[in-house]
């Protein structure tokens, strides 16, 4: 079987030296080389499987090399070696095209784990280039940038932050960057840092040990490091709070993790993905996500398009949704009428595909012999008003305590009801946090 072969370019011989001997007992063959010329002449004589190069070359940096490969053999993955700490220059790697990076002084069991993923990536091209198509439906031409942009950054282990209104698809999108890439047999794993309480989130996201606080009767594995060896995906990560926004800043430039309660870190092999509907630019203007942070996870940034941009694509949204619903309700055929399909095509769908589903959902409940007609639809007018109503008065002799209850009980039905049941834009309307709203519908018993 033909050795993958690696191409080594930098400038010391005892650290060329070392990382040949290192990929050489990884049975790679190696080429070496001093400069940047070198290193270009020998990728145009011979097809490399992986380069590693480090960022100060006499003639040049490790950047220019990264946009070369870029130029003129995007096929060949390229990971860059940096100086301790400095996280600015892998993430302009990144940006680049880089497929990873690694600190000084190179640690031999992270170059190994970085050098097995770069290969499994070249072994599976393929694979990696053909996305389930099932899953992303759509033949709209933002679905179809949408698709090659998944393509392009899968090959990657940047850092990427999806974005798009609540309802588009963000985790789906997040899982097929994941299953399209060479960590696909490693584990994905969501986390919606906007449900977790505060007071738990670095215990969850971090891990803790036995004793560590009052109720920590066990170790227990954090759900960073349960994704070792894959993705991460944060989803809402603008809710993080700004002291763990802090701690997950150190988690992604030093590559490892600290539980509550140990001394020493532990380095992780994890992917980080991230999303969130609201604009993170304006987060960070507003002080309320730190900027350093914000150029870590927004390396690679992705939109998700809004149903009402695709709208050529809602027949095949529904003919997909429909024909799963039958199969859930018993194999049932269901059938949309074509006065259905006009109003579903005209409607704004501020749900987006989740409402799609929603509605259509509630339809083949309610429809008559498996005929899905504009009634069982139940589609709501544009609501234009941007503020709930909340009534101001309290009946003579009733208990105030019971009266504002009730005032803050409608006020969010009211809520609710206007944004299709979605918590994040309820609380907005609310004026209040996405935590503090949980709170009081768990306290006043609507859920």
């Amino acid at each position: 079987m033909k050795k993958p072969r690696a191409l080594v370019v930098d400038d010391e011989p005892d650290i060329r030296e070392l990382l040949s001997i290192t990929l050489e007992r990884m049975n790679l063959e190696v080429s070496s080389a001093d400069t940047i010329a070198a290193a270009t002449r020998e990728l145009r004589a011979t097809p490399f499987d992986l380069c590693l190069t480090d960022m100060r070359l006499p003639d040049g940096d490790g950047l220019s090399l990264v946009e070369w490969i870029q130029t003129h053999k995007p096929q060949t993955p390229v990971a860059v070696i940096t100086a301790h700490g400095n996280v600015e220059t892998a993430v302009r790697a990144l940006k680049l095209g880089a497929f990873d990076f690694i600190s000084k002084p190179v640690d031999v069991a992270a170059l190994r784990k970085l050098i097995h993923a770069t290969l499994k990536l070249g072994e599976n091209i393929e694979s990696t280039i053909q996305l389930p198509q099932v899953k992303l439906l759509g033949g709209s031409r933002a679905m179809e940038q949408l698709r090659e942009m998944i393509e392009r950054v899968a090959r990657s282990q940047a850092p990427v932050h999806i974005y798009g209104e609540s309802g588009t698809g963000k985790e789906l999108v997040a899982h097929l960057i994941h299953e399209a890439g060479p960590r696909r047999d490693g584990p994905f794993v969501p986390v919606n840092c906007g449900a977790i309480p505060t007071e738990l989130m670095e215990s969850e996201l971090f891990g803790h040990r036995k004793g560590s606080f009052t109720g920590a009767i066990a170790d227990k594995q954090g759900l960073i490091q349960s994704a070792e060896g894959g993705t991460l995906f944060l989803d809402e990560i603008a809710d993080l709070p700004l002291h763990m926004q802090v701690k997950l800043l150190r988690v992604i430039q030093e590559k490892s993790v600290r539980p509550v309660g140990e001394s020493r870190e532990h380095p992780i092999d994890v992917r980080i993905l991230s999303a969130t509907h609201k604009n993170l630019s304006a987060q960070v203007a507003e002080g309320k996500f730190r900027e350093d942070l914000f150029y870590r996870v927004n390396v690679i940034e992705i939109r998700v398009p809004p149903v009402r941009e695709r709208l050529e694509d809602i027949d095949e949204l529904v003919d997909s949704i429909v024909t799963r619903l039958g199969r859930q309700i018993g194999n049932r055929s269901l059938r949309v009428t074509e006065t259905a399909s006009k109003a579903l095509r005209e409607y704004h769908f501020p749900g987006n595909v989740r409402e799609l589903e929603n509605v259509l959902e509630r339809a083949a409940t309610l429809c008559v012999n498996g005929v899905i007609d504009l009634s069982d639809l139940q589609l709501r007018p544009k609501v234009a008003a941007t503020e709930v109503a909340i009534p101001n008065s309290v009946a003579p002799g009733e208990r105030l305590g019971d009266a504002l209850e009730d005032i803050e009980r409608d006020a969010i039905v009211r809520a609710l009801e206007q944004t299709r049941y979605n918590k994040t834009k309820a609380a907005q309307l609310l004026g209040m946090t996405f935590r503090s709203l949980r709170y009081r519908i768990k306290k006043l018993g609507i859920e």
